[in-house]
């Protein structure tokens, strides 16, 4: 194993169970997080990115289970196999904030309602540091000055609903971020956010990295966010990644019909407003009634027979890889 690698995941397959069904949330994902890299997953809503983060975190539903595969955690210690620890265990807990830490996608479900901001923060200070009480009060309100939180001292004794919706957004980070994790999973970390505080955020993300070579998965929509931050692409659809490469390969010459048709319906910044905006025809599948093969295939323009299959990752260069049967027919421009 490489050196720079500090989470392998390879065929991971967690699936979900209801009513006598299974949907196969993700289904066979293998990918690296490298130290002082960002990896960024992109996909539409319901591709499994938030699910993949889920099983790295063992935060997953009760009705749901990895069911093959493996996430390995390169530790201090040696290899930590995080898809055999117990889901709310000793082992997972003492990893969880210190080691690695995430940012979910809604602050207002993730904060609890009945304790304090500081106390949410210096708690995850109190299990995983040595901090006295003084001490973690003052990283608490040190982290929330940091996000750009006006009146920290003040705002450090307040509870989630005296925050507005991007101000608790940034309290979530500033929780992430407190005990300067080795990975941080950074799912949708800045929706609720404008323009100037999402900047702010992408530039102490991008701190972390440096300073503290943190490894960050980096989970979005915006294709802006990912060209700005990441160093590799993963494109998901479906609970299958399709492509895979570094942030010039995908973004430049994707190899993938998805990868093309999820930047043709992004507006372009300084084309103006007499650009064409391609939607992606057609609707995701239904997750209990897949299509046959490619996933992709009822919605792709170069879809034929061969399709019916599920193609294998073909390598394209040493960074870069798909899994389509017709990538040189995918035009290498957008």
């Amino acid at each position: 194993m490489k050196d720079d690698v500090i989470i392998s995941v390879k065929d991971l397959k967690t699936f979900f169970y209801t009513n006598n069904r299974c949907n196969k949330a993700v289904n066979g994902v293998s990918f690296e997080i490298k130290k002082g890299k960002t990896l960024s997953i992109v996909g539409e809503s319901g591709c499994g990115k938030s699910v993949t983060a889920s099983s790295i975190m063992q935060l997953l539903p009760k009705l749901s289970r990895i069911e093959g595969g493996e996430i390995i955690y390169f530790s201090d210690e040696g290899e930590i196999r995080i898809d055999r620890l117990e889901r709310n265990g000793k082992k997972i807990r003492s990893m969880r904030g210190a080691d690695i830490a995430m940012i979910f996608q809604d602050p207002m479900t993730a904060l609890n309602p009945v304790y304090t901001i500081g106390f949410q923060i210096g708690e995850n200070l109190m299990y995983h540091t040595d901090l006295s009480k003084k001490e973690i009060k003052a990283r608490s309100v040190e982290s929330l000055k940091e996000m750009g939180i006006p009146l920290p001292k003040q705002r450090v004794k307040e509870y989630p609903h005296q925050f507005s919706g991007g101000m608790r957004q940034r309290a979530m980070i500033a929780m992430a971020m407190a005990c300067n994790p080795k990975v941080l999973i950074a799912d949708e970390p800045t929706t609720a956010l404008d323009v100037t505080i999402q900047a702010q955020i992408f530039e102490l993300m991008e701190i972390l990295k440096t300073e503290h070579d943190t490894a960050i998965l980096l989970i979005t929509h915006d294709m802006g966010v990912v060209t700005e931050l990441a160093d590799d692409v993963v494109v998901m659809y479906m609970g299958n990644i399709v492509e895979t490469g570094t942030v010039d390969d995908v973004l430049r010459t994707p190899a993938h019909p998805y990868t093309k048709a999820l930047l043709r319906s992004i507006p372009v910044l300084g084309r103006g407003k007499n650009q064409i905006i391609e939607p992606i025809r057609g609707t995701t599948p239904d997750p209990y009634n897949r299509p046959k093969g490619c996933q992709f295939m009822p919605r792709c323009d170069y879809a034929d027979n061969t399709c019916l299959v599920m193609p294998d990752e073909s390598v394209i260069s040493s960074t870069h890889s798909v899994r389509c049967w017709h990538p040189t027919e995918v035009p290498s421009h957008v």
